[in-house]
């Protein structure tokens, strides 16, 4: 087993200035780290995680490790993504990803020139029948308690790169992506269609014309090359009922000092400084109800319209879901790990005591809340899978 690092060492996670750079403690010593995964990783970055890092290779690197692993729950996770055709290869060539025995791989880095544009591909693979085989790799750091999405942020990149592997299957060409799911305990991969809606509608179109598969990797602390513990499952039957523009949200806000404001019709209310998280719904066009919030220039009409405009956007997180009652059941979810509340902030027309909750940390990064999230998007999903 081909052993990919010299030197692991373990440090606790502090913070993230950038995407690209984390804040550790190695030691007792505060040191930064180069983060080769610059996806959003919300779900996994809460302070005091534990992380693997190695020495920088590089002489001239502005920083002195390099981050090539995290834990979750006491799994070891790869987020080192440099490795990731390595992986893909390893995994290949040693007939571990089911349904693929047949293949090999014959090149890294191919590129195809079709209509007059070239494009390049990870791996090029061929069989003893001298087939050739397109693939892309990517690696998914985006999961619940046993599914696996992807991706984690928008990626207009990847939808149209989808579209493509598509028009060179129309070609005559085998093309096809697998997914790397850093996780052993996945058990179903779906497009992430709360994060990115058109991404998955375009996979959802293109998944039957190509050859794809999400397995599900383990790692352990000696970062050796992985073990396939399965092949992820693809209850596409699921995108037909909630991958739509409709459902619930959580906008994430900050206001940095005490503040007392006439709502509308409800007249004065005090607001301390603070993270706020405002939850709502939209039967239909999830999306621009959320773009309409972040703006700050508007017709005034919601509670929330008056209070945007004395705070700062952090985040607005679409929740995509065909429950009936999502909305009031989401806020008393987030009243449950926030520590205060606005009483009849953004509830006229239910019977909630309110909409709007407080807490001094940013929920970004405060794991209650984070879980939260994932129980609605993706938890609440196994029974819906399971049926």
């Amino acid at each position: 087993m081909k052993v990919l690092y010299d030197t692991i060492l373990k440090a606790t996670y502090t913070g993230r200035p950038n995407r690209f750079v984390v804040t550790l403690d190695l030691n007792g010593e505060s040191v930064l780290a180069h983060l080769p995964n610059p996806g959003r990783m919300w779900e996994l970055l809460f302070t005091g995680v534990t992380m693997y890092i190695v020495p920088h290779d590089k002489p001239d690197a502005k920083t002195k490790y390099r981050v090539v692993g995290i834990e979750r729950d006491g799994v070891v996770i790869m987020l080192d993504t440099n490795y990731s055709n390595d992986v893909a290869q390893y995994l290949i060539e040693n007939k571990l990803i089911p349904g693929w025995e047949e293949w090999r791989v014959v090149r890294r880095e191919y590129t195809v020139k079709l209509h007059g544009t070239s494009s390049r591909f990870d791996l090029l693979l061929t069989n003893d029948t001298g087939d050739e085989f397109l693939l892309e790799v990517k690696s998914c750091t985006l999961f619940s308690k046993t599914g696996a999405m992807f991706p984690d942020a928008i990626t207009e990149r990847g939808r149209k790169h989808l579209l493509h592997l598509k028009e060179l299957q129309n070609e005559g060409y085998h093309t096809g992506v697998l997914f790397l799911v850093q996780w052993d305990r996945a058990q179903w991969f779906l497009p992430d269609y709360h994060t990115d809606l058109e991404f998955a509608k375009t996979f959802k179109e293109v998944a039957p014309s190509l050859d794809w598969k999400a397995v599900a990797v383990a790692w352990d602390e000696t970062f050796t090359m992985p073990t396939v513990t399965r092949e992820c499952s693809y209850p596409s039957r699921i995108l037909d009922t909630e991958a739509h523009d409709s459902g619930v949200y959580v906008m994430v806000m900050y206001l940095d000092h005490d503040l007392d404001l006439e709502i509308g019709s409800k007249g004065m209310m005090h607001f301390k400084a603070g993270y706020y998280m405002y939850v709502g719904s939209a039967k239909v066009n999830l999306t621009k109800r959320i773009e309409r919030h972040k703006r700050k220039r508007k017709k005034m009409h919601w509670h929330l319209d008056y209070f945007r405009g004395h705070c700062e956007m952090i985040a607005g997180l679409p929740i995509r879901t065909s429950l009936d009652d999502a909305e009031c059941s989401l806020a008393d979810a987030v009243r449950g790990v926030a520590e205060w509340d606005v009483p009849k902030f953004g509830c006229s027309d239910c019977d909630c005591n309110s909409h709007l909750f407080g807490m001094t940390e940013n929920p970004i990064h405060n794991k209650a809340f984070m879980d939260v999230v994932e129980l609605y998007r993706m938890n609440m999903l196994d029974e819906l899978i399971n049926r």
